[in-house]
């Protein structure tokens, strides 16, 4: 399927589309010659060679017309190889373009007249058309000599750097041709690779998966960083590409996310039983009550399944197979069932989709039968259907009956029988047979209608029962008298070999309840011994044996004959079984201890058989592939692993800016004055931070530091755009850089200055608290005091105010600079937009998240009426877009601000944002960390607090810190970096405490880290919103524990 979508895929695109349009008209019509070994195209060949030598490229264009439409018909034009290469030179674009679309189809064939032509490929490498360097890369990719191979390699990797994303899309498909002719060019291949995987063209990410699964399928480190793009693009990705794009990401998860099948497996329950002399009552229920710790999906395995659940709709049916499979093996069983009515559309489909959509919901249908039920009427058999098709909407209709829908089934099955496809009605019968072990309520039923079609005149519908009643006999011993004596009157009728054992084995295995029948059958069946079919000589003579041990007088001449006649046959199985038989039933001097057993032996209790699906043996197979169809493993067939026990750190896949390494580099060394910072702002503006930052004073110290925090946090404002600038200047001079990067050094150092004082400040804090905890909690009392009615009131009202608790919003501890892209400038045309989380109260609303955007024109023209456009939020999401943007200058940037209240998720929040002339789909997904607002409160308040939000509220690990990690500075630097929270005053050295509520539903949450010995610590999260608080545990710990 591979090589047939990329051969498709290389065909395509515009060249093929201007042959399309241009060829047609111009293909001179072909004469009514004679075809085969009689056919003379050499006077035509001659007349476009004359064509192609001339000097008009009027008639090299009608010529190579000519020729493109020959290969289309399917002739050979291999013998115009010389004339048509010499014209690769040509500087007609038409004639050039069509051209290579020949020589990638006889490149490969005629290799020596091609490797004369490789340095004008090699200079159509460099040409400004698109087009031509594509198709030059892809015709030396066809030319499959070994000798060329550093050629090849260095032009795929300058190609992989060209800026049309199509011919980046062409030197990953030229990828995977290389790798064939040479495979020990895999590593550096592979660099290709993990370039082009950052690629963010929708255009070239489905060929790069491609390469990636034919060349190293095994590298799955290539893919952490690429998982959440790569989730997002596929929406917009080709449909070739987002089969192969689903199918990767299917694997990837299985071995990333833990299984979200085993919800019990994973509940852990723990209880507390010892009862404490001085405990009261009511803490002794709260620790008798069991906690149990809920699976809980991973971000990004929901990414996973959020974005690819719209491809159910899709018109192509292969990106609806796939996206069924991913949903079938990585979805919680709950959720599975949405694909159920994709599946049953595409049976509206030609014929070979339907078999292979079947065949996958037979598959589905044996597990889950819940999926098809309602859709049990799409997979009655229609008349027209061929009989592969029939056969598999029997065996769904099988797999999903049930007491409910029997009598209906029934109905229908009944109407099978009666079918002229021989080969159908028969597997009717044998569903009919299955039908009746599985749903012991219709047993009787099915029995009763299997004998009344013993009468019918078809031969092999008869056949069929007798062998599906046989199997049925075994589980149902009342009905054996009369239904044996009924199938020995048929023995003389049926000729069908397979139908005659089983009545021959019915009648021996039960031979003691018709004991006047069955030595009467052993006579006629002895008479045409030697004229049965193998597998009847072998049930006759079982069947002499069992009579010679049970009436041995009526019986023991006539199975001393049969026995004579089984020395002697031809087949050696017969001849070995008739000596096994003899020496185990007729005693002799060398008869060894086993004749004593014989009876046992042959007469045993044989357990019932099962009456099984052929499709349940598929289902270790990954749905949708080959291997599944065939039910045997193809070539190239990639098992999909089990789920991991625990899984992977998730941070493998956070993509960070290259400048977050550096943030605190500084405050590690030495500190230096922000006077030069704040001289950049003007006094207007430091005026109104200041005014900002007094109205949430709550003593005079209090107010002092948050000035100096609202003027640094300004200033971290200004080295977060200057990053986000930073990361879209490819195309700007080195002068602009330089000033942006030392913009954004003396923030970092303002920033580390800020952490420190705040630290400096928490320390002297703990050791006022340490002497005199009276002191600390009267003083924390007096300033909640301070709080102004209206800010009570807003509490109040939204729930905020519950606990009687003293806990005040403060201001952030850090503003962090990192950037985030939301659009990059070849995606928007030149309009590039990185965006930021300040931190700081947003003007939309108190439960809304203040988010900078800056947006940056990188064309040489102005870009008119930038606007949010459409808003694709989930539920309960709320956006506050920023004014419209009349104009943005050439090289010009612009920050504005905007409000979402993400209702305390980290639900992806989509939009458009559009210009004059085009609209772009971005989306901005929070980290948990920013969906918080950071609160302070006394070391007495925030234990209640903790004691009150145990049980289910509290989630906690234990970490390895390194020994550079365990002073308090760091431990607050990185924390607070992390995550808005505010600092708790803490008496004790190794415990340090902090709180934030949400900004949505304004719970609590608390966050201990506790040092202990030998280098570990505890990280406690007690919150009311479970959810939140595993991501952000899952988000602490590797921010404590790196190096």
């Amino acid at each position: 399927m591979a090589g047939n979508g990329l051969s498709y895929s290389e065909q395509g695109g515009e060249a093929a589309l201007e042959l399309a349009q241009e060829a047609a008209p111009t293909t001179a019509p072909s004469a009514p010659a004679a075809f085969g070994l009689f056919s003379s195209d050499t006077k035509k060949n001659e007349d476009l060679k004359q064509m192609l030598e001339s000097s008009k490229d009027s008639a090299k264009l009608d010529a190579m017309k000519r020729i493109v439409g020959m290969i289309a018909k399917g002739k050979n034009a291999s013998e115009l190889f010389p004339a048509v290469v010499k014209n690769v030179a040509s500087k007609n674009i038409e004639i050039k373009k069509l051209v290579y679309v020949y020589l990638m189809r006889y490149a490969e064939e005629q290799q020596d007249l091609a490797l004369l032509s490789i340095s004008t490929f090699q200079r159509a490498l460099k040409d400004p058309n698109q087009l031509i360097r594509a198709s030059a890369l892809r015709v030396l990719s066809s030319i499959r000599v070994p000798i060329i191979v550093p050629i090849m390699m260095l032009a795929i990797k300058e190609a992989s750097s060209d800026l049309s994303p199509y011919v980046r899309k062409n030197a990953a498909h030229a990828i995977q041709k290389l790798y064939s002719l040479d495979p020990e060019q895999k590593e550096m291949l592979i660099e290709v690779i993990e370039k082009l995987l950052k690629d963010r063209s929708t255009l070239v990410a489905g060929s790069v998966v491609m390469a990636f699964e034919e060349v190293c399928p095994d590298r799955i480190d290539l893919i952490h960083k690429n998982y959440r793009k790569l989730c997002t693009l596929l929406v917009d990705v080709e449909e070739w590409g987002q089969v192969v794009i689903i199918h990767m990401l299917t694997r990837y998860a299985r071995t990333q996310f833990v299984s979200p099948w085993k919800k019990d497996d994973d509940d852990v329950v723990e209880e507390y039983n010892e009862n404490n002399f001085y405990e009261s009552d009511e803490e002794q229920k709260e620790k008798d009550w069991k906690v149990k710790k809920t699976y809980v999906m991973d971000p990004d395995h929901r990414l996973l399944l959020r974005n690819t659940k719209p491809l159910l709709q899709s018109r192509n049916a292969a990106v609806v197979m796939a996206v069924a499979q991913l949903y079938w093996h990585l979805a919680p069983k709950s959720e599975a069932g949405i694909v159920s009515k994709s599946l049953v559309r595409l049976l509206r489909s030609n014929r070979e989709v339907q078999y292979i959509v079947l065949q996958n919901i037979a598959t589905m249908s044996i597990q889950r039968k819940g999926m098809f039920e309602p859709y049990l009427k799409s997979f009655y058999v229609r008349s027209t259907d061929p009989t592969m098709i029939k056969t598999l909407k029997l065996e769904i209709l099988t797999n999903l009956a049930n007491e409910a829908n029997i009598s209906t089934l029934l109905r229908e099955f009944q109407t099978y029988v009666k079918s002229q496809d021989k080969q159908f009605a028969a597997a009717t019968i044998q569903a009919i047979g299955r039908c009746a072990t599985n749903i012991t309520e219709v047993t009787d039923t099915c029995l009763s209608g299997l004998v009344c079609l013993l009468s019918n005149r078809d031969e092999i519908v008869v056949a069929e029962s007798v062998v599906v009643i046989k199997k049925l006999l075994q589980t149902q011993p009342s009905y054996h008298g009369e239904i044996i004596k009924h199938m020995a009157k048929l023995l003389d009728n049926i000729t069908v070999p397979v139908a005659r054992a089983s009545i021959l084995w019915l009648i021996g295995e039960y031979c003691e309840r018709v004991p006047k029948i069955a030595p009467d059958v052993l006579r006629k069946t002895a008479k045409s011994f030697t004229n049965e079919d193998d597998l009847v000589k072998l049930q006759i003579l079982n069947l002499g044996a069992k009579l010679y041990l049970t009436n041995s007088k009526q019986t023991k001449l006539l199975t001393q004959y049969v026995l004579n006649l089984g020395k002697y046959d031809q087949s050696y199985d017969i001849r070995d079984r008739t000596r096994f038989i003899r020496q185990l039933i007729v005693p002799n001097e060398k008869s060894g201890a086993l004749s004593k057993y014989a009876k046992k032996i042959f007469l045993a209790q044989k357990p019932a058989p099962l009456l099984e699906s052929p499709f349940k043996a598929r289902d270790h197979f990954q749905l949708g592939t080959l291997s599944h169809t065939l039910n045997s493993r193809a070539a190239g067939y990639l098992e999909l692993s089990d789920w991991p026990e625990v899984a992977p750190d998730p941070a493998l896949r956070n993509v960070e800016a290259p400048e977050a390494a550096k943030e605190w580099t500084v405050f590690l060394g030495k500190t230096k004055k922000g006077k030069p910072t704040e001289k950049f702002y003007s006094e207007s503006e430091e005026e109104e931070d200041e005014s900002a930052s007094t109205s949430a004073t709550e003593s005079e110290s209090g107010s002092e530091s948050e000035k100096e925090d609202k003027e640094e946090g300004s200033s971290d404002e200004s080295s977060g755009s200057s990053s986000s600038s930073e990361e879209s200047s490819d195309s700007e001079s080195e002068s602009k850089e330089s000033t942006v990067k030392k913009t954004s050094r003396t923030a970092e150092k303002s920033d580390s200055e800020d952490i420190k004082k705040k630290a400096k400040r928490i320390t002297k804090k703990r050791n006022t608290s340490s002497s005199s905890d009276s002191e600390s909690s009267s003083s924390e009392e007096s300033s909640s005091d301070s709080k102004s009615e209206s800010d009570l009131r807003s509490d109040s009202e939204s729930g905020k105010s519950g606990r009687a608790t003293s806990s005040k919003v403060t201001t952030q501890v850090f503003v962090p600079t990192k950037t985030h892209e939301l659009l990059h400038r070849m995606s928007g045309k030149g309009l590039a937009a990185h965006y930021h989380f300040s931190r700081q109260p947003c003007i939309f609303g108190d439960c809304t998240v203040s988010v900078q955007v800056t947006l940056t024109n990188t064309t040489d023209q102005k870009i008119k009426n930038i606007h949010i456009g459409e808003k694709k939020l989930p539920p309960g999401m709320r956006m506050h877009g920023f004014n419209p943007i009349e104009s943005l200058e050439p090289e010009g940037s612009i920050t504005v601000s905007m409000g979402i209240d993400f209702c305390d998720s980290t639900q992806t929040a989509s939009f458009q944002l559009c210009t004059r002339d085009d609209h772009f789909n971005v989306n901005i997904q929070p980290p948990v960390g920013e969906l918080l607002l950071p609160v302070t409160m006394s070391e007495k308040d925030f234990k209640k607090e903790q004691g009150m939000l145990t049980g289910m509220n509290e989630t906690s690990a234990t970490i390895a810190v390194a020994p550079q990690n365990s002073t308090s500075l760091v431990i607050i630097e990185r924390v607070v970096k992390a995550a808005n929270l505010g600092v708790v005053p803490s008496g004790q050295d190794n415990i340090h405490r902090f709180a934030a509520k949400t900004l949505h539903s304004g719970s609590l949450v608390l966050v201990t880290v506790e040092l202990k010995e030998s280098s570990t610590a505890q990280l406690i999260i007690n919150t009311e919103k479970t959810v939140i608080g595993s991501v952000l545990l899952r988000e602490l710990k590797p921010v404590l524990s790196q190096g």
